[in-house]
């Protein structure tokens, strides 16, 4: 399983990558305002800012919703760096999109996406990757998790090659479940990532270890 974080944070994107186990990030317009990234040009140098940290995959997002705009803001994103995968609005104009970039061999992540037969008609048009929102779907009293796990049947049942991404991701077990279900992809806030260190146990038992370590010393 890949872990993503999301964010456009750049010292928390440096923290998980500083803990070896980080394979790409994913941000939006929304986490860019967050950090007080405005404007197209420091939107596009903090994109190369993330590629320069990370190995993996850095997913931008197009703005436009239209497939000529789309065609050219996702052009000039994948243009910025070999890691960039182009972030697409899970629409019609998007799918068209998708079918595009991957013609050229440009990786695509369709986002927004909360259904079985969203996931379908990404992979058909060829998307690398596929952002199911869980958390908002739990959010509405939906299962998010159970739609993981349909999409994960439907690509299955047919060896498709996009990944699922699992995106909304908002706590620990979401990530725990998610690998369960067979997501090729978590992405989610780095506390989500660094939850997984935690247990009380660990914690009582390196105490003990310290204590009986220090008494023969």
């Amino acid at each position: 399983m890949k872990f993503f974080i999301d964010t456009a944070n750049l010292e928390q994107i440096k923290e998980a990558q500083a803990l070896g186990v980080l394979d790409g990030v994913t941000t939006n317009p929304s986490l860019m305002a967050k950090e007080g990234i405005t404007g197209k040009e420091n939107i596009l140098h903090h994109y190369k800012a993330i590629c320069n940290i990370v190995d993996g995959d850095v997913s931008a997002e197009v703005i436009a919703t239209d497939f000529d705009t789309m065609v050219k803001e996702g052009e000039e994103l994948a243009a910025l760096h070999s890691q960039i995968v182009v972030k697409l609005p899970m629409i019609k104009e998007g799918v068209k999109a998708c079918k595009y970039f991957s013609d050229k061999g440009i990786k695509t992540n369709m986002t927004l996406v909360f259904s079985a037969g969203q996931a379908l008609l990404a992979a058909k048009a060829g998307a690398t990757y596929v952002s199911p929102f869980l958390g908002r779907l739990d959010d509405v009293a939906t299962d998010g998790l159970h739609l993981i796990s349909e999409i994960r049947q439907i690509y299955d049942n047919y060896a498709f090659e996009t990944e699922i991404l699992s995106a909304s991701i908002r706590h620990t077990m979401h990530v725990i479940n998610c690998a369960k279900l067979g997501s090729d992809v978590m992405t989610g806030p780095l506390s989500a990532i660094m939850g997984l260190l935690k247990h009380p146990l660990t914690d009582i038992g390196l105490a003990k270890f310290l204590e009986d370590y220090q008494k023969g010393n």
